[in-house]
């Protein structure tokens, strides 16, 4: 009896463990299915979440960093289930428990992740207020009396006047004087809001309201009745200037939503318009712009054209340029359009012609704003090239103010045959070239996003001309009006259009009846409007008829992107003669017919679609020139698919390809796509030798990279031209062999590649990249070793990102082989990212700082041994002399690093001459603030010039702070410091 406890204690000592086993065994299948399924209910909850973020962002807020960081764990979560999934069909009978036990863990974590993904504060918040957005302008030449006078208006103290209405001719600068009165209302502090609305021919009251909602970082309910409320209620609470610019027919502010500006002094609204009546008619403030003087019109046409004043005093030439700008009735538009269409002539007898052409075809333009047509017409028919001509009038087809993409207009352009070459370069240069033409003739505006060009716009007036024009193609457009109804057939069937353009609408449904008559129909634009976020936001008609293409065989561009469609009618199998076929974006579409009989195409866009197998017969698309194709439910092309298109210029896919058949593509010039392993990788660049493709994106690896969308990269390989990349993923990188790769590589990225030690000279490929990623790889100690590379090692590298490298020690390791002085290395270095390094103590030794002179961005976070940013611990202090370091850095940020004791010491210092941006946040061990601050003419410290932003937590913390700058407390910081919100 003694021996019955031990031996009860012993069974239930060993029968848990025993009974977890067996379960382990017997139901690792059961496990795995359960495992699916909450791995789906959590990528549903991301998906969601994905969305609310996109909403958020186009209502100007900013993510919140719980959330950006719970959507990285959920990216994780994908990628080892996907490492589970594949280890499954090979797990032995002996590991099967063991297997068990893993998927065990991995269910219990992914509903941890489902559960933490709730989020119930919102995904979100606020960005820092701004007062408005300020816009591009052009020199303002003989309007200044008028902008003086709105804008005594718009600052008289007593508030007599609280609408005003600006109207005249089209093209005589009312929206140009009101840009400058937006740009000079946001230096002033009597409003607290600055709006600026296009409203347009076409008066949308839902895109007017979201448009002043937007500007005001608000959402709006989709109800009428409550939109309105709601915004009247947003705008009741503040001060504001509310522009509407280029409005054509009377409105009720009610129905929108704005307040009576007269019944309160903060608020000022001011509308711009070609009719005096619709000015009027609201109670406005009437100010007319007249047009110019024949001294004011002669200077604006002489600074234009870029004649050199002492030119024109030639009589002959002063007299032509007379009798030109007197037929331009003193509208800017008109005088800047034949200007631009003259520039760079100076042969007097081209002068002559062109002043005998102008006379014949400009009687006046003095009374209407349709006789300014008269004046472009002569700009256009000065292209003298029916190509370009085509391509200018092509831009009518786009909704009106709309800014056009310059990548999308060239492509279209191509599609339509207006463009042709023997290489998609040389078309891509040839469009390049005619946009700039259009440009410098003033017949298209170039539109800027952050100093860049890519976009460009066409006049309100110089469309309605070229939409107006009887000698040329007939168009048929409704584009940008959120039509929600197909316009009715008899509408536009009957007109013999040569082009049809339906695009950015919402429309529901194409009746099942329908089979429009279009015999002569060429291009058919019928992408539905979306704000590139991806499906959640889409909307528009589910199906199309099988009659609906029946009489359309002339068809040969077809754009049906961002629509909701699941399949495609049998009928398009009819359209012999089609180009052009786009589908981008159609997330829901599944099913395709037959594309045998479309011999003719040329481009073939499936990217973002739902297909689950090729289109029948797509092999049959012998003259196929560019094709893109992603779908989530297509991982390859069926082996000897690819070889048939050997014409391909352009493929742009995220399926995984053969080496070999990708490299036997002998024209291809822009390629995207992935291989699964080295060995395909290998046997692509054996085929290619040193002729890869202009441009290309290549992922190398069993997965795809997990990190990548944190740098805006995750749209990449549908855009190979925009960098050239090569991802490794997962892969074994130790005998690799990249003699073969091209040396105009720009980006590389390294993730979960285990055996990586460090880039030595092996890597020289990587010599003239400019941007290196390295993430998850566990075996890299350091990321240069000086003892195995040349001099001035990753020169051109400006952007440096290593994260969650759990045995980084440090960036540059400095061998005993080194010779002194040490090489310089990061010479071009702009962009520093360091996060979740957890080993990493120290980032910049005294060795790299002269290597870094033009580091401009710098952001640490998650290292928890981190003490110091720069060791400069080595080196002595000349008496008082301070040291600076990082001269160019325009945003730091330090977060989570609870070891950090010093930014930098002994006498160095950061200065802040453009310092735009400081986080610093979990850090607190930090005592001193390195920052030297710039100095006035009298010595005295002073607001770096460029600062926008201080985000600092927690509160006690800072105000505990100390500063190397002896004078540091006489800067006045305080209004740019927050607490309590991300930046």
């Amino acid at each position: 009896m003694e021996l019955i406890g031990p031996v009860v204690g012993f069974i239930k000592c060993i029968g848990a463990p025993t009974c977890n086993y067996l379960d382990n065994y017997r139901k690792l299948e059961e496990k795995m299915n359960d495992l699916r399924t909450r791995l789906n209910d959590l990528n549903v909850r991301k998906q969601d979440i994905e969305s609310k973020n996109e909403s958020e962002i186009l209502h100007g807020k900013m993510v919140k960093k719980e959330v950006e960081k719970w959507l990285e764990n959920v990216a994780k979560m994908n990628a080892e289930i996907n490492n589970i999934e594949q280890k499954l069909s090979v797990v032995s009978c002996f590991s099967r428990a063991r297997f068990g036990k893993l998927v065990q863990k991995k269910i219990e974590l992914v509903k941890e992740l489902h559960q933490n993904g709730c989020f119930p504060d919102g995904v979100a918040v606020d960005r820092p207020p701004a007062k408005g957005v300020a816009l591009l302008t052009s020199d303002l030449e003989g309007e200044t009396d008028v902008k003086s006078h709105i804008w005594k208006l718009l600052m008289d103290e007593d508030d007599e006047v609280g609408m005003i209405g600006v109207c005249g001719m089209g093209g005589i600068g009312k929206t140009t004087i009101m840009k400058h009165i937006n740009n000079q209302l946001l230096k002033e502090e009597r409003f607290d809001k600055v709006i600026w609305v296009t409203v347009s021919k076409e008066m949308n009251v839902f895109k007017v309201q979201e448009d002043i909602a937007n500007c005001l970082h608000h959402n709006l309910p989709k109800d009428e009745l409550e939109r309105a409320t709601t915004l009247n209620h947003i705008l009741e609470g503040t001060s504001y200037v509310l522009i509407l610019d280029d409005v054509w027919e009377q409105f009720s502010l009610s129905n929108i939503g704005i307040p009576d500006p007269k019944s309160n002094k903060g608020r000022k609204l001011v509308l711009t318009s070609r009719s005096i009546e619709v000015c009027g008619s609201t109670g406005c403030k009437v100010v007319q712009v007249q047009p110019l003087s024949k001294e004011e019109s002669m200077n604006l046409f002489v600074n234009h054209v870029e004649l050199d004043h002492s030119v024109v005093k030639n009589p002959e030439l002063k007299e032509i340029l007379n009798s030109i700008v007197e037929r331009c009735g003193g509208l800017p538009l008109a005088i800047v359009t034949i200007a631009g269409s003259m520039k760079g002539v100076y042969d007097i007898r081209e002068w002559r012609n062109a002043r005998n052409e102008l006379c014949q075809q400009v009687k006046s333009v003095k009374q209407w704003d349709k006789k300014v047509f008269e004046c472009l017409m002569f700009s256009y028919n000065r292209l003298r090239d029916a190509e370009i001509q085509h391509c200018f009038l092509y831009c009518s087809l786009y909704p009106e103010d709309y800014s056009i993409k310059r990548m999308e207009l060239i492509e279209k352009w191509i599609d339509e045959g207006f463009i042709n070459g023997n290489t998609r370069q040389a078309m891509y240069d040839r469009g390049h070239s005619i946009l700039n033409k259009l440009e410098n003739n003033c017949l298209l505006e170039r539109v800027l996003y952050f100093g860049i060009e890519i976009s460009v716009k066409m006049h309100d007036v110089i469309r309605d001309m070229a939409l107006s024009m009887e000698c040329g193609p007939r168009f048929y457009v409704k584009a940008g009006l959120r039509l929600k109804e197909l316009p009715d057939e008899h509408e536009w069937t009957t007109g013999n259009f040569d082009k049809v353009s339906l695009m950015h609408n919402t429309i529901l449904e194409i009746p099942s009846h329908i089979s429009p008559k279009c015999h002569n129909l060429s291009t058919l634009l019928l992408q539905q409007w979306h704000h590139g976020f991806g499906p959640a936001l889409l909307s528009g008609f589910t199906t199309i008829p099988g009659t609906f293409f029946e009489h359309m065989n002339g068809l040969k561009v077809l754009d049906l992107s961002y629509t909701n469609i699941s399949n495609l009618p049998d009928s398009i199998s009819n359209l012999g003669n089609l180009y052009s076929l786009v589908l981008r974006g159609c997330h829901k579409l599944r099913y395709m017919p037959s594309l045998a009989e479309l011999k003719a195409l040329k481009k073939l866009d499936l990217y973002q679609t739902a297909i689950n197998e090729i289109p029948p017969q797509m092999e049959m698309l012998e003259k196929l020139t560019y094709l893109g194709l992603k779908s989530g439910g297509l991982k390859e092309l069926p082996t000897g698919t690819l070889p048939m298109f050997s014409r391909l210029q352009y493929l742009a896919t995220m399926l995984q390809l053969k080496g070999e058949e990708v490299g036997k593509l002998s024209k291809l010039e822009f390629l995207s796509c992935l291989f699964h392993d080295m060995q395909e990788f290998r046997k692509y660049n054996s085929t290619v030798g040193t002729k890869w493709p202009e441009n290309y994106i290549c992922a190398v690896g069993s997965s795809l990279p997990t990190h990548a969308s944190l740098f805006g990269m995750d749209d990449m390989f549908e855009r190979p031209e925009k960098e050239n990349s090569v991802y490794f993923v997962n892969c074994d990188l130790t005998n690799a062999d990249f003699a073969m790769l091209p040396i105009d590589l720009d980006c590389f990225y390294i993730e979960k590649c285990d055996g990586l030690e460090c880039l030595n000279d092996d890597y020289s490929f990587f010599h003239e990249a400019k941007s290196c990623f390295i993430w998850e790889c566990q075996g890299i100690e350091c990321v240069i070793d000086l003892s195995s590379w040349p001099c001035n090692p990753f020169k051109n590298i400006e952007k440096l990102v290593l994260g969650e490298l759990c045995n980084l020690l440090e960036l540059v390791r400095v061998g005993p082989t080194v010779k002194s002085p040490c090489p310089v290395v990061f010479s071009s270095l702009k962009e520093v990212f360091l996060w979740e390094c957890s080993r990493m103590k120290k980032l910049f030794t005294v060795e790299m700082l002269q290597g870094l002179e033009n580091l401009e961005e710098l952001s640490i976070r998650d290292c928890i041994q981190m003490e110091k940013i720069v060791d400069n611990s080595g080196t002595r202090r000349h008496s008082n002399i301070t040291s600076v370091v990082l001269p160019k850095l325009r945003e730091l940020s330090l977060d989570s690093l609870p070891r950090l004791k010093t930014i930098c010491g002994n006498g160095v210092m950061i200065p802040t001459d453009f310092l735009r941006r400081l986080s610093i946040t979990g850090c607190p061990e930090l005592e001193r603030m390195p920052l030297l601050f710039p100095r006035l003419e009298n010595g005295q410290p002073s607001t770096p010039p460029f600062l926008e932003r201080i985000y600092v937590q927690p509160r006690e913390w800072w105000e505990s702070i100390e500063w190397d700058d002896p004078n540091a407390m006489h800067v006045h910081l305080s209004t740019f410091i927050s607490y309590d919100s991300y930046y």
